[in-house]
């Protein structure tokens, strides 16, 4: 067969006899496995993230919080998100794939269960940043494992395909919310929310342990050995001898990875491409996809002279369904992302995701110039910038962040490029959380 590189091997079309060839890279068993277990992160982010803004009213009530506890709730797991992406990410350059990829979902199934377990805001707060870290390392790892298992023709369709997963949680985290408030309307269902995804996280633990290492990054570190053994394990082959000469193709260093290559040469041209259209569409993503129901009962629930318990249920329920509906876009805009990123390209999607973007915001701040007759053109403006910045900003800046950094220090980039867009979320928070505190004062 002779000797080839980790991706000639992957990209590699079996030919039957008499010469004819599949139409491209068949996977394994193994690259499907890969695949769907790196679905997991962002299931996980949608889900706990979009039901912890519809939790937010219920627990504020429960532990009597101020404006100041209820943004420290918002911004807690941000803030995780941004450190995990920043610091934990690029862990996964130095000690390997593998151990981050589970690690961090060992450290979401345990701060789960102590957020459903917290007795006053403090611990909350600390847990939802633990959540967030976990999070956070999720963003650049899921990304690395799949761009390095899978051939290139059809990388940016798995890859998206398993961003997509972030949308179906969301749905998913909605209707769960609208279901458990429908049958227990109480206070204290808040804590149901997070211990929901535990067994579920567990179960994807115990499913990384059997998946391999990253034949890429072993090379990288010159372990040839190693990644012969993984890539046979991936590929479900034998006849597999690597090109020594490829640990100058994945860029092998003798020493650790410097923060300040990434602002270097055309590695700076990099971490600007990857890192400001990200921060550009957190600024109003992350606040717009978890306020979306805090901001639906504030417009169309029960008034201040209605400040009861059952106000606040009747209100987070409202907000919940009318959040599931709008987060429909979210579900058509991946879809259509994953239809047209390997045709039309990652750079004009984003583009044309943007103008979306800002197309549906202002539709939805014309309804709001008159909230009781224009609820369609409200609803119409949230679903039109979900299914925009789905389509474009949101999985665009994920698919470029882990593509456009060499193997070397591409957990370290695509952790910066996540970290970049979690800064512009947090920077927003101050101004959610106002409004979060008019709906609950409104009560």
């Amino acid at each position: 067969m002779g000797h080839k590189s980790v991706q000639a091997y992957i990209e590699e079309v079996p030919a039957w006899e008499g010469g004819t060839y599949l139409a491209g890279p068949p996977l394994s068993g193994m690259q499907w496995m890969v695949w769907s277990l790196a679905t997991a992160g962002k299931f996980f982010e949608g889900l706990i993230v979009f039901m912890g803004g519809i939790a937010l009213p219920l627990v504020s009530e429960e532990f009597g919080m101020s404006s100041s506890d209820k943004g420290l709730v918002t911004a807690a797991t941000l803030l995780g998100i941004l450190l995990g992406a920043l610091f934990l990410g690029g862990l996964a350059d130095r000690w390997g794939r593998k151990p981050v990829f589970i690690g961090e979902m060992v450290l979401l199934a345990a701060a789960l269960v102590l957020a459903a377990l917290s007795v006053n805001t403090a611990m909350l707060v600390a847990c939802l940043f633990v959540i967030g870290l976990a999070l956070g390392a999720d963003y650049p790892t899921a990304h690395l494992v799949i761009s390095e298992s899978i051939p290139s023709a059809i990388r940016g369709r798995l890859v998206l395909g398993a961003f997509s997963f972030q949308a179906l949680g969301a749905l998913l985290a909605t209707a769960l919310a609208a279901v458990l408030l429908g049958m227990q309307p109480s206070l204290g269902v808040w804590r149901e929310f997070y211990l929901i995804p535990v067994i579920p996280v567990v179960m994807v633990v115990w499913g990384r342990l059997f998946l391999p290492e990253s034949s890429h990054w072993l090379v990288s570190q010159g372990r040839y050995a190693s990644a012969e053994h993984h890539l046979r394990r991936l590929l479900n082959r034998n006849d597999i001898e690597l090109l020594q000469l490829e640990v100058a193709e994945e860029g092998h260093i003798e020493h650790a990875n410097q923060w300040h290559d990434l602002f270097r040469g055309k590695l700076q041209r990099a971490t600007i491409l990857a890192s400001l259209p990200w921060f550009l569409q957190d600024l109003s993503t992350y606040g717009i996809g978890i306020f979306t129901p805090v901001i639906i009962a504030a417009t169309f629930g029960m008034t201040n002279n209605q400040h009861t318990v059952a106000a606040v249920i009747h209100n987070d329920l409202l907000g919940a369904k009318g959040t599931a509906l709008v987060d429909v876009g979210f579900l058509i805009g991946i879809a259509v992302a994953i239809a047209l990123a390997d045709r039309w390209g990652r750079i004009p999607l984003q583009i044309l995701g943007f103008v979306g973007c800002a197309a549906g915001l202002l539709l939805a701040a014309a309804g709001s110039l008159n909230a009781t007759t224009n609820v369609p053109v409200i609803i119409a403006g949230f679903f039109l910038f979900q299914l925009m910045t789905n389509l474009g900003p949101n999985s665009q800046t994920y698919l470029l962040a882990g593509e456009v950094f060499p193997i070397r220090l591409r957990g370290l980039g695509a952790g910066v490029a996540a970290a970049c867009g979690k800064v512009g979320a947090v920077i927003t928070w101050r101004f959610r959380i106002e409004t979060a505190g008019v709906n609950i004062d409104r009560q």
